[in-house]
């Protein structure tokens, strides 16, 4: 219990501690220690309740709801006026609804509801904490020479990093608190606070575009957090329990009210996780530093909604208009974002949209709710924490080097900066390639939906899977080539950025070789418990088999094909030909008129086929519908 309350309160002394001591210096040893520390107490949280498995504490105390209420209430005082400042007056609005319905539901309902257990902890909650501790923890580190360069390069903006600190620890305590939480009352005041943290975050510098995006952001997770209220007083009100384990029991009882809490808890989740028709909050993030994107991306934000929807899995599946809803969003989620990454040149635009695919993946396994469906639900989750963080944080770097985060501008960086363009080539090709993580998870999503009936679902998987190869290829063709009289640039990397993407490269290939420890030890044991009517012999020989079997062939193949092309050319090296007269540098050419012509190597983006605009439109039609559909269907029940 200590190490619980630790995770969550922690975080907030070192922000405190952040805000006041604004040196470098202070700064730097803040938050090494804290980052240090944090990783190390989830570690040894899953040591504590490894062997248990799962726990549930009490931790009833007057004192801690009454500041909840108070801080939910200051907190709404803020975004009403913030919204009025900026004259946006949704955002007011929405938070005028929000917490005044929550007070009046504390003082006239949940105030006489006994929560018996207001904490806990299972595998699934030790796996989100072990990637806030130690993947959202190294990526404030990170942030320590990346905000130094950041702000040597907008010296005519004034020194928030303070501030920037601040919130980042600040979100690090309300996600462990929101993963560790039974009370969803709990939940969703730290749900609250890291719609206010990105929100934070992303108007970052204050322009224009970075304030239009942040209330993007935060206007889409109210209009979620109004959602997440409604269940919480239909949830007390009809069902008579605030606790996440009772509603999910009641739920597996057939108890009627529970689907419109399950479709309410699922919409929220949505939301947060930016699954279309919300996913444009996520792209708009890209405006803010990179350690923004990169914690929002992988440990933080948007994990948050997916991991509340797999929490829900139990209760979705083709039987529960949720789960059709929640299926259907992410399939359809998936295959569009998928489409839109091949038509997106900036590297952080591709890695938007590939996370959002991702998320829509991970959304659609928990819609289908069955273990095997979860299991590679939550496998997505852990390679896509660590992966999406390392690929963000290198474009990061690379942006900071050579002046651009275009893909366009990546030729040669393998020579320009070898240790970079490693750490990027094993990060991508964990997202796609055989027999990393990621493709190992695709596969067992699809093999679910097709064990499920999925057709259309697997058509979306198998076509948006595809599309991947599209973008990834493209990429890693540009960071690879060898250009010549490309000045080497490495050193140019700080030390602290150069610790943090080695230290993730190498956790990259370790969670991938491990993944079989990984589901044994923990998605397994978890699973069991969560799907208590399947015999656990027949899911654990279901999900080793195949999977395993997945694996070792992948692996052969990975062996075999380089031995195949082994040994020395006997070819001879010439010089390059340009389609012209080479000058002798590989870099220019005489072409027509005696005119001198650089190389130039383009890729094609196929913009006429999946352009951004395009894709978006489909696929916000397709789960407006969809998402009233259901919500009509719901509504028409009640009345």
């Amino acid at each position: 219990m200590s190490t619980i309350t630790f995770l969550i309160l922690f975080p907030l002394l070192s922000a405190i501690a952040l805000l006041v001591l604004r040196t470098d210096a202070a700064r730097g040893v803040i938050v090494k220690v804290s980052a240090t520390l944090i990783a190390v107490a989830s570690i040894y949280l899953a040591y504590q309740y490894f062997g248990i498995g799962e726990e549930y504490f009490d931790f009833a105390n007057e004192t801690v709801n009454l500041g909840m209420t108070v801080i939910e209430v200051l907190l709404a005082i803020m975004i009403i006026y913030l919204g009025i400042k900026y004259k946006k007056y949704l955002a007011s609005v929405l938070a005028a609804i929000q917490t005044p319905t929550m007070i009046w539901f504390e003082v006239k309902v949940g105030h006489h509801i006994h929560v018996t257990n207001n904490l806990y902890v299972d595998r699934l909650s030790i796996i989100m904490v072990l990637i806030i501790g130690i993947i959202g923890s190294i990526i404030t580190v990170y942030a320590l020479g990346y905000m130094k360069d950041f702000q040597h390069h907008h010296k005519d903006q004034p020194d928030r990093r303070p501030f920037f600190f601040f919130i980042m620890y600040l979100f690090l305590g309300a996600m462990c608190g929101l993963v560790l939480s039974n009370n969803i009352v709990w939940l969703y005041f730290f749900w609250e606070i890291t719609t206010l943290c990105s929100f934070f975050l992303i108007g970052y510098t204050k322009t224009e575009e970075a304030i239009n995006n942040s209330f993007r952001a935060l206007i889409m997770n109210l209009l979620g957090g109004v959602g997440f209220v409604i269940a919480i007083v239909i949830m007390g009100s009809s069902l008579g329990t605030l606790e996440l384990n009772q509603l999910i029991m009641m739920g597996m009882f057939g108890v009627p009210a529970v689907t419109y809490v399950a479709a309410l808890l699922a919409f929220a989740g949505i939301t947060k996780a930016a699954q279309m028709p919300f996913n444009s909050w996520l792209l708009g993030a890209m405006v803010a530093p990179t350690p923004t994107s990169a914690l929002l991306h992988s440990s933080t934000m948007v994990k948050a909604g997916v991991f509340l929807i797999i929490k829900l899995a139990p209760l979705l599946g083709w039987q529960s208009l949720a789960g059709i809803m929640v299926m259907m969003v992410g399939g359809i989620t998936f295959i569009m974002a998928s489409f839109a990454a091949v038509s997106q040149s900036n590297a952080k635009k591709v890695l938007a949209y590939s996370t959002v695919a991702n998320l829509g993946l991970i959304v659609a396994c928990g819609g289908i709710g069955t273990y095997a469906a979860v299991w590679a639900g939550i496998l997505l989750i852990i390679f896509h924490a660590i992966t999406k963080s390392l690929l963000f944080l290198c474009v990061g770097t690379a942006e900071h080097n050579i002046g651009s985060r275009d893909i366009e501008d990546m030729d040669g960086l393998f020579t320009r900066m070898p240790k970079l363009a490693t750490y990027m080539i094993v990060g991508i090709s964990a997202m796609f390639l055989a027999p990393l993580g990621m493709l190992v998870s695709k596969w067992a999503a699809m093999k679910a939906f097709i064990d499920n009936g999925g057709v259309l679902l697997v058509m979306f998987i198998a076509f948006g899977s595809a599309a991947t190869l599209f973008y990834w290829t493209k990429w890693l063709g540009k960071m690879v080539a060898i250009m010549a009289n490309r000045e080497n640039i490495q050193s140019g990397v700080n030390k602290d950025e150069n610790f943090v993407l080695s230290t993730l490269t190498i956790l990259t290939v370790i969670v991938c070789l491990i993944f079989p420890l990984i589901s044994k030890t923990m998605i397994v044991p978890y699973l069991i418990k969560a799907f208590p009517y399947v015999d656990p012999k027949h899911m654990i020989l279901a999900l080793s088999s195949t999977n395993m079997t997945i694996m070792v062939i992948m692996l052969f193949v990975l062996i075999v094909l380089p031995i195949l092309f082994f040994g020395r050319t006997n070819k001879k090296i010439v010089p390059i030909y340009l389609a012209g007269a080479n000058l002798g540098d590989d870099l220019t050419f005489r072409g027509a008129m005696e005119k001198e012509v650089p190389v130039s190597l383009k890729n094609w983006y196929m913009e006429g086929y999946f352009g951004e605009k395009k894709m978006n439109v489909i696929g916000v039609i397709a789960t407006v519908v969809i998402i009233t559909g259901v919500f009509a269907i719901l509504l028409g029940g009640v009345l």
